[in-house]
Protein backbone atom coordinates (compact mmCIF):
# COMPACT_ATOMS: atom_id res chain seq x y z
CA UNK A 1 0.00 0.00 0.00
CA UNK A 2 3.04 2.53 -0.64
CA UNK A 3 0.65 4.57 -2.65
CA UNK A 4 -1.06 5.76 0.74
CA UNK A 5 2.71 7.80 1.22
CA UNK A 6 1.92 10.34 -1.96
CA UNK A 7 -1.77 10.61 -1.28
CA UNK A 8 -1.57 12.10 2.06
CA UNK A 9 1.36 14.16 1.70
CA UNK A 10 0.22 17.57 0.64
CA UNK A 11 -2.37 17.45 3.66
CA UNK A 12 0.48 16.36 6.22
CA UNK A 13 2.59 19.04 4.82
CA UNK A 14 -0.19 21.80 5.60
CA UNK A 15 -0.94 20.37 8.67
CA UNK A 16 2.88 20.62 10.05
CA UNK A 17 2.48 24.36 8.82
CA UNK A 18 -0.50 24.63 10.80
CA UNK A 19 1.06 23.22 13.97
CA UNK A 20 4.39 24.80 13.99
CA UNK A 21 3.34 28.18 12.59
CA UNK A 22 0.34 28.97 14.05
CA UNK A 23 -0.47 31.88 16.40
CA UNK A 24 1.14 35.33 16.40
CA UNK A 25 5.20 35.73 16.35
CA UNK A 26 6.75 36.88 19.55
CA UNK A 27 10.41 38.45 20.06
CA UNK A 28 12.05 36.22 22.48
CA UNK A 29 13.88 37.95 24.88
CA UNK A 30 17.24 36.42 25.01
CA UNK A 31 18.09 36.35 20.91
CA UNK A 32 16.01 38.87 20.09
CA UNK A 33 14.81 36.01 17.38
CA UNK A 34 11.14 35.61 15.96
CA UNK A 35 8.93 32.84 16.30
CA UNK A 36 5.74 31.80 16.75
CA UNK A 37 3.72 31.87 19.89
CA UNK A 38 4.23 27.68 19.84
CA UNK A 39 7.26 27.97 19.87
CA UNK A 40 7.58 30.16 23.16
CA UNK A 41 7.04 29.94 26.39
CA UNK A 42 5.57 32.93 28.46
CA UNK A 43 6.89 34.11 32.03
CA UNK A 44 4.98 36.79 33.97
CA UNK A 45 6.44 38.58 36.83
CA UNK A 46 4.68 37.66 40.48
CA UNK A 47 3.86 39.96 43.06
CA UNK A 48 7.06 39.03 45.16
CA UNK A 49 9.08 39.86 42.10
CA UNK A 50 9.77 36.25 40.83
CA UNK A 51 9.76 35.09 36.98
CA UNK A 52 7.06 32.19 36.69
CA UNK A 53 6.57 30.21 33.37
CA UNK A 54 2.85 30.58 32.35
CA UNK A 55 3.29 27.61 29.72
CA UNK A 56 -0.86 27.78 29.28
CA UNK A 57 -0.23 31.27 28.09
CA UNK A 58 -3.30 32.64 30.66
CA UNK A 59 -2.29 34.57 33.73
CA UNK A 60 -2.92 37.94 33.88
CA UNK A 61 0.11 40.92 33.14
CA UNK A 62 2.76 41.43 31.12
CA UNK A 63 4.54 38.53 29.92
CA UNK A 64 8.11 38.00 28.69
CA UNK A 65 9.02 35.50 26.10
CA UNK A 66 11.45 32.87 26.00
CA UNK A 67 12.09 30.69 22.99
CA UNK A 68 11.67 27.09 24.09
CA UNK A 69 14.43 25.59 24.67
CA UNK A 70 16.61 24.96 27.50
CA UNK A 71 20.15 26.27 26.18
CA UNK A 72 18.37 29.49 25.13
CA UNK A 73 16.87 30.31 28.67
CA UNK A 74 20.20 29.20 30.41
CA UNK A 75 21.67 32.02 28.33
CA UNK A 76 18.84 34.31 29.43
CA UNK A 77 19.70 33.92 32.63
CA UNK A 78 22.80 34.74 32.91
CA UNK A 79 21.81 37.64 31.35
CA UNK A 80 19.48 38.43 34.08
CA UNK A 81 16.94 38.29 31.38
CA UNK A 82 13.95 38.75 33.68
CA UNK A 83 15.29 41.92 34.67
CA UNK A 84 15.73 43.08 31.51
CA UNK A 85 12.17 42.26 29.75
CA UNK A 86 10.29 43.39 32.77
CA UNK A 87 11.94 46.89 33.46
CA UNK A 88 13.12 45.79 37.28
CA UNK A 89 14.99 43.89 39.42
CA UNK A 90 12.88 39.89 38.57
CA UNK A 91 14.57 36.69 40.33
CA UNK A 92 13.95 33.29 38.31
CA UNK A 93 12.02 31.05 40.45
CA UNK A 94 14.51 28.15 41.67
CA UNK A 95 15.02 25.27 39.10
CA UNK A 96 13.12 27.02 36.47
CA UNK A 97 14.05 24.37 33.46
CA UNK A 98 13.01 21.56 35.23
CA UNK A 99 9.80 23.27 36.29
CA UNK A 100 9.19 24.10 33.10
CA UNK A 101 10.13 20.28 31.62
CA UNK A 102 7.71 19.17 34.33
CA UNK A 103 4.43 21.19 33.79
CA UNK A 104 5.48 20.68 29.75
CA UNK A 105 5.15 16.73 30.61
CA UNK A 106 2.01 17.12 32.58
CA UNK A 107 0.56 19.32 29.61
CA UNK A 108 1.42 16.64 27.35
CA UNK A 109 -0.11 14.02 29.92
CA UNK A 110 -3.34 16.01 29.69
CA UNK A 111 -3.93 15.97 26.37
CA UNK A 112 -3.38 12.46 25.75
CA UNK A 113 -5.94 11.74 28.52
CA UNK A 114 -7.91 13.77 26.74
CA UNK A 115 -7.67 12.05 24.20
CA UNK A 116 -8.10 8.60 25.69
CA UNK A 117 -11.74 9.89 27.08
CA UNK A 118 -12.22 10.97 23.31
CA UNK A 119 -11.37 7.42 21.79
CA UNK A 120 -8.98 8.94 19.86
CA UNK A 121 -5.73 6.23 20.92
CA UNK A 122 -5.02 3.01 20.94
CA UNK A 123 -3.28 1.19 23.26
CA UNK A 124 -0.63 -2.05 23.18
CA UNK A 125 1.71 -3.52 20.36
CA UNK A 126 -0.29 -5.82 18.81
CA UNK A 127 -3.45 -3.09 19.02
CA UNK A 128 -1.49 -0.30 17.26
CA UNK A 129 0.34 -2.54 14.80
CA UNK A 130 -3.47 -3.70 13.64
CA UNK A 131 -4.80 0.50 13.56
CA UNK A 132 -1.36 0.93 11.67
CA UNK A 133 -2.05 -1.52 8.48
CA UNK A 134 -5.58 0.37 8.36
CA UNK A 135 -5.03 4.24 9.05
CA UNK A 136 -2.26 6.42 8.97
CA UNK A 137 -1.82 7.28 12.77
CA UNK A 138 -1.63 10.72 13.93
CA UNK A 139 1.23 9.94 16.52
CA UNK A 140 3.20 6.78 17.76
CA UNK A 141 3.92 7.08 21.29
CA UNK A 142 6.80 4.61 22.36
CA UNK A 143 7.89 5.02 26.02
CA UNK A 144 11.62 5.97 26.62
CA UNK A 145 12.23 2.87 28.28
CA UNK A 146 10.44 0.35 25.85
CA UNK A 147 12.91 -2.72 24.80
CA UNK A 148 14.55 -1.46 21.23
CA UNK A 149 12.68 -4.52 19.18
CA UNK A 150 8.81 -3.84 19.93
CA UNK A 151 9.08 0.09 18.73
CA UNK A 152 11.15 -0.29 15.40
CA UNK A 153 8.72 -3.07 14.76
CA UNK A 154 6.01 -0.62 15.63
CA UNK A 155 7.71 2.18 13.54
CA UNK A 156 9.26 0.50 10.73
CA UNK A 157 5.73 -1.32 10.32
CA UNK A 158 4.56 2.56 9.91
CA UNK A 159 7.63 3.52 7.21
CA UNK A 160 6.52 1.00 5.23
CA UNK A 161 3.38 2.51 4.62
CA UNK A 162 3.28 5.89 5.19
CA UNK A 163 5.15 9.09 4.18
CA UNK A 164 5.07 10.98 7.55
CA UNK A 165 5.27 9.24 11.05
CA UNK A 166 5.38 11.34 14.10
CA UNK A 167 7.56 9.07 17.07
CA UNK A 168 7.22 10.62 20.64
CA UNK A 169 9.38 8.54 23.13
CA UNK A 170 10.60 10.94 25.80
CA UNK A 171 7.97 9.98 27.67
CA UNK A 172 8.36 7.49 30.17
CA UNK A 173 5.89 3.88 30.37
CA UNK A 174 4.73 5.40 33.64
CA UNK A 175 3.76 9.34 32.46
CA UNK A 176 2.57 7.27 29.35
CA UNK A 177 0.61 4.92 32.38
CA UNK A 178 -0.50 8.01 33.86
CA UNK A 179 -2.09 9.64 31.05
CA UNK A 180 -4.28 6.36 30.18
CA UNK A 181 -4.84 5.79 33.79
CA UNK A 182 -2.96 2.22 33.29
CA UNK A 183 0.19 1.35 35.80
CA UNK A 184 2.63 1.52 32.55
CA UNK A 185 2.44 2.01 28.37
CA UNK A 186 5.10 0.61 26.20
CA UNK A 187 3.24 1.43 23.04
CA UNK A 188 0.67 3.79 22.33
CA UNK A 189 -0.73 5.62 19.00
CA UNK A 190 -3.03 8.94 18.95
CA UNK A 191 -5.26 9.09 16.65
CA UNK A 192 -4.94 12.31 13.30
CA UNK A 193 -7.47 15.11 14.44
CA UNK A 194 -7.02 18.52 16.96
CA UNK A 195 -6.25 16.81 20.01
CA UNK A 196 -2.89 14.94 17.80
CA UNK A 197 -1.98 18.84 16.18
CA UNK A 198 -2.29 20.12 20.14
CA UNK A 199 -0.20 17.59 21.38
CA UNK A 200 3.08 18.31 18.84
CA UNK A 201 3.19 21.56 20.22
CA UNK A 202 3.23 20.40 23.25
CA UNK A 203 5.87 17.92 22.33
CA UNK A 204 7.31 20.23 20.78
CA UNK A 205 7.93 22.51 23.13
CA UNK A 206 9.09 19.58 26.14
CA UNK A 207 12.00 18.16 23.66
CA UNK A 208 13.12 22.00 24.37
CA UNK A 209 13.69 20.95 27.81
CA UNK A 210 13.89 16.89 28.06
CA UNK A 211 15.61 15.01 25.19
CA UNK A 212 13.75 13.24 22.58
CA UNK A 213 15.31 9.97 22.11
CA UNK A 214 13.31 8.72 18.66
CA UNK A 215 15.83 11.14 17.13
CA UNK A 216 18.67 7.90 18.11
CA UNK A 217 16.16 5.20 17.78
CA UNK A 218 15.70 5.73 13.68
CA UNK A 219 18.77 7.72 13.03
CA UNK A 220 18.75 9.11 9.70
CA UNK A 221 14.81 7.86 9.59
CA UNK A 222 12.92 10.08 11.48
CA UNK A 223 13.06 14.15 11.36
CA UNK A 224 14.26 15.70 14.78
CA UNK A 225 11.98 17.78 16.36
CA UNK A 226 13.61 18.15 19.13
CA UNK A 227 16.31 20.35 20.53
CA UNK A 228 17.11 23.78 19.43
CA UNK A 229 14.63 24.33 16.84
Amino acid sequence: MPHRKNDRRQRLEAQSETVTGAGPLRQCAVTRAQHPQTAMIRFVRSPDGVAVPDVAGKLPGSGVWVKAYRGTLEKGLKADVFSRGFKQKTAPMEALGDEIESQMVQRCIGLLGMAKKGGQVVLGFDQVRTYIRKDEPGWLLEASDGAKDGRNKVHFLAKAIYEDVKVAGALSSAELGMAFGREHVIHALLHPGSLSEAFSVAYRRLTGFRPAPETEWFAGRHENIGGDW
